[in-house]
């Protein structure tokens, strides 16, 4: 079920109302500028293979427009945006063998075409009047943007690697892409089709986190991520002009769109007590209003952002949620990615955590996104092994901090985190109390062997090539060093995960039992690479703070 919707007339009342969407999960959805449908991507069976699917607004007339039509089929469908005219969807079909499939669909009629195919491709933007689409290619870390006319036209490459998100204006002479070429940090340039680009904005202390321009094509609201706080600026496209917002009333925005004249941004922001919720912002006055979204928690939840030297002189993050004035036990809690990033955003487990009397270190290690590319590609192939080494940087810093003592920490994470944890416990026994592996790789081999094609040819700019780096991911497969696991595990995993598949789970639990470890296994059959299902969410953070809490009490 979907709650809430965009901002109605008075005659139509109530401001918020239901939408059927079916039995199966939602993982996005987007309104379509003529206010006729709701394109809705769901998850049959909590799994990875997403379908695309359109609604009407009061919960009628709801059709498939893209994806596997049964739960055992390979494959999956994604919408990226609408394109502006009409009721027409852009979305990309991801086949079994690993190629992209760009489709404009219109939800009314259901006429489909076809606009490009290839392999790592991705389908960034139409212009509005559908006569040209830009185009992202390649890996992660390796990504580049190029234009192609529309039908059957050839591409023309834009910006060398690494660019990653973009739009057109209305007629598709220039694409405004979020970019990093020729720069440590990511920033906002605008590129004329067959013209030279130009910097609309950038910044020597943050990375632009996402932007979005409105359908007319003359203004862009920029969110800008600073050290995982967000702020908000105004760039005039066609008078060149940028002005700064006020600061918004959320920690973190992580959606924003904009009104059909560029007047208006609708946006979903949230802090470590405040879940998200959406909110209007007048971009001339910046005045923010609240317009759906539960309140802010009762206690006040404190994110404090540290900075520390990894043993080797480079500068690490972390978000502490300190539970008390004195030590406690501590979570080291590893995100996924590894291009992602801890912010402060809203987290049940950390709250029951705190409640419990266990504080949290969320840290940035070498190779999250957010300060900067030389940042990101720090963890790359053999230099895995020093952000193994970061995470026991973590522990002293705790323990320096007066956070924790030592005996009293342990280690978690779920993706790249999960086997980032894995790791730190096999090459750094002694520091760790208890460990929880949620859906994390244990060995590379079998990685690369069981997981997605599309996501295999991907990582191998991050973790190295199954063939050619054999012995260096054997190495940094934990698996192969099972032998100096001491610390009591958890390891969690969704059966329908097709991005880190359960086998990785499986040995797992089967390595530790046969060596005496005392280990847990929690798997939801009903589950993908993410919990999604409230149910099993809430089981997932009672299980793992009375796991947690068990050993500590030890």
């Amino acid at each position: 079920m979907l709650e809430g919707g965009p901002p109605v007339p008075p005659a139509r009342p109530p401001r918020a109302w239901v939408v059927d969407t079916g039995p199966e999960p939602v993982g996005n959805v987007l309104w379509s500028p003529d206010g006729e449908w709701l394109a809705v991507m769901v998850s049959p069976g909590g799994g990875e293979h997403t379908q695309v699917w359109a609604v009407r607004p009061d919960g009628t007339d709801r059709r498939l427009l893209a994806g596997p039509t049964d739960v055992p089929a390979r494959g999956s469908a994604v919408f990226v945006r609408w394109t502006g005219q009409g009721s027409t969807l852009l979305v990309a079909e991801l086949a079994p063998s690993g190629s992209t499939e760009a489709v404009l669909i219109d939800a009314g009629l259901g006429h489909r075409d076809t606009i490009a195919v290839g392999p790592l491709m991705w389908p960034s933007a139409v212009s509005r009047d559908h006569t040209r689409v830009l185009l992202r290619h390649g890996p992660r870390g390796k990504r580049e943007m190029s234009v192609a006319d529309l039908p059957f036209g050839e591409e023309r490459p834009l910006l060398p690697p690494t660019t990653d998100l973009g739009a057109l204006s209305p007629d598709g002479e220039v694409a405004y892409i979020r970019s990093n070429a020729g720069r440590d940090r990511s920033a906002l340039i605008a590129m004329p089709v067959g013209g030279v680009p130009q910097v609309v904005a950038e910044r020597p202390d943050a990375e632009l986190d996402r932007f979005a321009v409105s359908l007319d094509g003359t203004v862009a609201l920029l969110v800008w991520n600073v050290a995982g706080r967000s702020e908000l600026e105004v760039a005039d496209l066609v008078e060149g002009v940028l002005r700064p917002l006020p600061p918004p009333p959320a920690d973190v925005i992580s959606s924003v769109r904009l009104s059909l004249d560029g007047t208006t941004a609708v946006m979903a922001g949230e802090a470590p007590d405040t879940p998200s919720y959406v909110m209007l912002c007048d971009l001339a006055t910046g005045d923010y209003r609240r317009v759906a979204g539960d309140d802010p928690l009762p206690d006040r939840i404190d994110a404090e952002l540290i900075r520390f030297p990894a043993r080797d002189g480079l500068e690490l993050t972390g978000w502490l949620y300190r539970a008390g004035p004195s030590r406690t036990p501590c979570v080291i809690y590893l995100h996924g990615g590894p291009e992602s990033q801890e912010r402060p955003t809203y987290n049940p487990l950390f709250q029951r955590l705190l409640a419990a009397g266990i504080s949290v270190l969320a840290p940035n290690v070498r190779g999250s996104s957010g300060f900067g590319r030389a940042f990101l590609d720090a963890d790359n192939h053999a230099l895995r092994f020093h952000a193994i080494d970061d995470v026991a940087d973590c522990v002293e810093e705790v323990v320096r901090l007066g956070v924790a003592d030592p005996g009293k920490v342990a280690c978690m994470g779920r993706s790249y985190g999960g086997y980032l944890t894995l790791a730190a416990l096999v090459t750094y026994p002694e520091l760790f109390r208890a460990g929880v592996d949620v859906c994390g790789m244990a060995d590379f081999a079998t990685f690369y062997a069981l997981t997605e094609p599309w996501i295999a040819a991907a990582a191998v700019s991050e973790y190295g090539d199954p063939v050619a780096d054999r012995d260096l991911l054997r190495a940094l497969s934990p698996i192969h060093s099972f032998d100096r696991l001491t610390a009591p595990l958890l390891v969690v995993h969704g059966a329908q995960d097709t991005n880190v598949p359960v086998h990785e789970a499986e040995q797992v639990v089967s390595a530790a039992t046969a060596r005496g470890i005392p280990c847990r296994y929690l798997l939801f059959d009903d589950e993908g690479h993410e919990t999604v299902r409230t149910a099993n969410k809430i089981i997932f953070v009672e299980t793992v703070v009375d796991w947690l809490g068990r050993w500590f009490e030890e």
